[in-house]
């Protein structure tokens, strides 16, 4: 029997075949056919059918119409817009925030110093732990119940402290108001830096350490070093980065509780279906933008 000989070239095109196909295969069963799913849930009335199983009747985009219109008229608890909005707020606030903030991290934790893995592993201990625990037990040392410490969270300043102090440095209003409302933040921004720090240290630890010998040698020093060698370098990292927060968060909105309630408590499939389409496409026109500004700004460089 005559052997097949592969060149080179064939050779490198089964292997990447091979590498992507558990993502393809995932992406088949674990996406694709879900959103599909979904799709035809969200355009028609499910029931279940008399011989079992589930029954689809055709009615459009009615689904849609009545989750902004008939829904938020018959149940005042559920406030569609709000909840679009408050996303949206968090989205644009949270996810520069997390950026810079994930990036220092990173650059401190990637300095070399005595006891650097010991640090690394206080300071990512919270983090894969969950820091919602140090959170609930720093809130209820200041006296607040259990609860409480869920709902409210943990202030470690005062905000009228802060706005006071950043009024009196002459600084604006929207400017005081937008700072103090960032600190009073700190740990949900650490809460979800994690993965992004990890991200950012790969990317600091790959760029090649003669750069920074060549720029020590001319004289540059450590702010000229940072904007001339390291931000251009993991400028790419910093969108990847920003997409994947703004996925984060969409895996944790309240936006997918009141998908669940319409599904699964008022068993309203088709409009728990309608709203998942809606938020999946809010999320990607969001994505999308970001990804166009970094094309714009990030890859041109």
């Amino acid at each position: 029997m005559k052997k097949i000989r592969l060149t080179y070239e064939q050779q490198k095109k089964i292997n990447g075949i091979i590498f992507l196909l558990p993502f393809l295969i995932g992406f088949l069963l674990f996406f694709l056919i879900p959103i599909i799913t979904t799709i035809v849930f969200s355009l028609n009335i499910v029931g279940v059918a008399d011989e079992g199983g589930r029954s689809l009747t055709w009615n459009g985009f009615k689904n849609y119409y009545d989750l902004f219109f008939v829904e938020l008229a018959s149940d005042n608890q559920t406030q569609i817009y709000r909840m679009f909005y408050e996303e949206f707020r968090n989205i644009i606030i949270n996810t520069p925030l997390i950026v810079i903030f994930s990036l220092f991290a990173a650059i401190l934790l990637n300095r070399k110093f005595k006891g650097q893995g010991i640090v690394r592993v206080i300071f990512f201990l919270p983090i894969v732990l969950g820091l919602n625990i140090v959170v609930n037990l720093m809130t209820m040392s200041q006296g607040s119940s259990y609860i409480d410490a869920r709902t409210s969270g943990v202030t470690v300043f005062s905000s009228d402290m802060l706005q006071n102090v950043f009024l009196n440095a002459g600084l604006g209003q929207g400017m005081v108001t937008f700072l103090a409302s960032s600190v009073s933040r700190i740990f949900t921004i650490m809460a979800q830096s994690g993965v992004q720090i990890l991200i950012y240290l790969a990317g600091l630890q790959s760029i090649n350490p003669s750069l920074y010998e060549v720029a020590d040698i001319e004289g540059a020093n450590q702010y000229e070093t940072f904007w001339k060698i390291t931000l251009p370098l993991i400028a790419p990292l910093m969108v990847f980065v920003a997409i994947y927060t703004v996925v984060d968060m969409f895996l944790a909105s309240s936006l997918t509780n009141e998908i669940y309630t319409f599904t699964f408590i008022k068993n309203k499939i088709g409009i728990g279906a309608a709203l998942s389409v809606c938020y999946l496409v809010f999320v990607l026109l969001i994505v999308g933008v970001i990804w166009l500004l970094a094309q714009w700004k990030v890859m041109k460089r």
